[in-house]
Order: C-alpha cells, then sequence, then structure tokens
C-alpha cells in the first residue's frame, strides 16, 4: 500500500478557551434571615400594640424586652457552643439555681465579700461543665443522658439542701440586676459584651476554628489533628460558666439564692433559642451573633403576648409555630445549598479528547444543560 493511500491520523481538537465563570449568587445566610424575622416580628409586634392603643417601643416596653433577654442570653450563649460541637447541656438550668445559691450564700450580705461570691459561684459551675464534659468525651455516655443525669443529681442536692430562698445578696450587687444605662439595663449590657467575646472567641481564635471542625465531622477533626476532647470539654465549661453567669443576675434580682428556679425552662428554652438563631443542631455550623437575634425574638413575643393579655396556652402555641417553622425554613435552606453542590461533575468530549480537565465555567454549563 502507498504512502498516498494511508489515511492521516485525527488531529485532537484544540483546548477550548475557558469562559469566563460567573459568580454563583449567594442567598441570605441564617443570620440574615433570623434579623430579618426579628425586625418583621418588631414591625408587626408594633402594629398590633398601635392597634390596641400601646406603643411597643416605650420605655416601659424596651426595658421589659431586654431585661427578658439577658437572663435567656447568658445560658443561650453557652448553650450555642456546646451544640456547635455536636453536642447540648440540659443541666443549665440546675446549674442557673445552684449559682444564685452558692453565691448568694457566700456573699451573706456583706459587700467585701462580693468578689468571693462571684468567684465560688463561677467555680461550682466550671466544675459541673468539666464533669458533664469528662462524662461525655471519656465515658462516651450521650451528652443527653449525661447532662440530664447531672441536672438530676444538682437537682436532688438542691431539694435536699434547701427548702426554700437561702443567702443574702448585699445591695451594691443588686445593681447588676436592676440598674439601667439609660434604657438599657446593665445585665444586658453585659450579656452583650458576653456575645461579642463568644463571636471573637468563634471567629478569630484557634479553638473557635476547632468546634466548628468537631462539630461538623469529629472523625475528621481528630486525623486532622485537633484534640476533639479537650475542645469537647472546653465547650461544657464554658456554657457551665455562662450558666453561671445567669445565677449571679437572678440572685441580684431576687437578693437571694433560689432553689426552684431550674423549673424555669431555661434548659429547653435556650436551645429553643439557639436553633432559632440558626444554629445546626448537628452542630458545625450557626454561631452566637444569631443566638442573641433569637433570644431577643423570644423576649419581643413575650412582650408583646404579656401587653395583648394572651392566653398563656395560645402564647406556648404561638412560640411553638414560630420556631418549628424558623427551623423548617433553616434546614431547607442548608438542604438546598448541599443539593446545589458538584462533587463529580462530567468532563465534556473536547476535554476528553484533550486530556484536558474542564473548567468550573464549563462545568457548570454542563450541570444547567
Amino acid at each position: 500500500m502507498s504512502a498516498q493511500g494511508t489515511a492521516a491520523p485525527p488531529r485532537p481538537e484544540p483546548p477550548r478557551p475557558a469562559a469566563a465563570a460567573r459568580p454563583r449568587r449567594r442567598g441570605p445566610s441564617s443570620t440574615q434571615l433570623v434579623y430579618l424575622a426579628l425586625g418583621i416580628i418588631l414591625v408587626v409586634g408594633a402594629v398590633l400594640l398601635a392597634m390596641r392603643g400601646g406603643n411597643l417601643f416605650s420605655t416601659g416596653n424596651l426595658v421589659d424586652m431586654l431585661t427578658r433577654s439577658s437572663l435567656l442570653g447568658f445560658v443561650a450563649i453557652g448553650q450555642t457552643l456546646v451544640i456547635l460541637c455536636r453536642s447540648l447541656d440540659l443541666s443549665v438550668g440546675y446549674v442557673v439555681a445552684l449559682s444564685s445559691l452558692v453565691a448568694a450564700t457566700t456573699m451573706a450580705g456583706d459587700p467585701a465579700r462580693i468578689p468571693l461570691g462571684i468567684a465560688a459561684a463561677l467555680a461550682v459551675a466550671a466544675l459541673v461543665g468539666l464533669a458533664n464534659g469528662l462524662v461525655v468525651t471519656k465515658l462516651r455516655v450521650n451528652a443527653f443522658i449525661a447532662t440530664l443525669g447531672t441536672g438530676l443529681i444538682i437537682r436532688g442536692y438542691l431539694d435536699t439542701r434547701y427548702q426554700g430562698p437561702a443567702g443574702e445578696v448585699p445591695a451594691a450587687f443588686q445593681v447588676f440586676g436592676y440598674s439601667r444605662i439609660g434604657f438599657v439595663p446593665v445585665s444586658t449590657a453585659v450579656m452583650l459584651g458576653v456575645a461579642v467575646a463568644g463571636i471573637l472567641l468563634l471567629r478569630r481564635t484557634r479553638l473557635g476554628y476547632h468546634m466548628f471542625a468537631v462539630g461538623g465531622d469529629p472523625e475528621v477533626a481528630r486525623l486532622s489533628g485537633i484534640r476533639t476532647d479537650r475542645t469537647m470539654i472546653i465547650a461544657h465549661v464554658l456554657c457551665s460558666v455562662a450558666a453561671g453567669l445567669a445565677g449571679l443576675l437572678l440572685a441580684s434580682r431576687f437578693g437571694t439564692g433560689s432553689a426552684l428556679v431550674y423549673d424555669s425552662g431555661y434548659d429547653l428554652e435556650s436551645i429553643a433559642a439557639v436553633v432559632l438563631g440558626g444554629t445546626y443542631l448537628m452542630g458545625g455550623s450557626g454561631g452566637i451573633a444569631g443566638t442573641v437575634a433569637g433570644v431577643l425574638i423570644l423576649a419581643v413575643l413575650d412582650t408583646v403576648f404579656n401587653v395583648l393579655a394572651i392566653d398563656p396556652f395560645f402564647r406556648d402555641v404561638l412560640r411553638g409555630v414560630i420556631i418549628i417553622a424558623a427551623v423548617a425554613l433553616y434546614a431547607r435552606s442548608q438542604f438546598a445549598k448541599r443539593a446545589s453542590r458538584v462533587r463529580f461533575p462530567k468532563a465534556g468530549p473536547g476535554d476528553r479528547a484533550a486530556g484536558r480537565a474542564p473548567t468550573r465555567a464549563e462545568q457548570e454549563q454542563e450541570v444547567r444543560q
């Protein structure tokens, strides 16, 4: 056969020029959504009260909303840290009661013993958190069972040791619970300061990055060199310390320690505020900024319901419906984000011929087709 009869081998197609990648439109984050919801609830509440001749933004109502938010805010901030690590704490209500009693009995009405009472209350709260963290990480007990068991132990001690209020808080420390800067209670200002510190902890420190990693996937975090047990223990300690701050606030308002506040539902209400604020209940996603908005939403709802004199049963129904709707909305947005990811894109025919991997713009184009 002659050389003229031999067919020339096909030349590979030249690589196609990469198209300019179109920027993806990102929807609002969960934190932005919860602040949008807070704004909507404020507007709706203001309109409802205006129809009754009231004013939601009067000084009295503003003070009431902010006062309600401070106590739950302390507990919810700590709860956010453990939920981010894929855990939770059901003992926070009991820690609040125990801390208030330790502070009041240690101070014993003496202003000179205020620093000692504060230190004792926070130290006891930290020990409870340490016990929770050790049981969860070392004994491998589910956090739900571990913290519930710890709470029941504290409850048994409180019911046996204290039959009612105990101790006395000096008038100088009661300023923490009753004084205001303008219309902003001092307790709310302190709570917001703790929230800012928590936000900086999560966004600017190695510990904060580790909390997100542990909540995202503990095994991957461990293989990456993160000491997952230590991160979990620290999260539980900080959660209990935040509950201890709530106990100090409670003691300053009552003027004494109270053993019965554990029935106030701070454990479940704090979890509701955290989830309402956009933190993923399975960990790894969320933050304290959203939790503060969730706390404010619950405080605004309580103030509006009280002013409108709504039946308590119907009030709880409305709160439950709002929480479920918010969680469903966040879950839907999270599912949509995960479904939109292209993990194993297919290569086009030109890419296979040229031996070139497709560009990101080409992958997106192929997915749209």
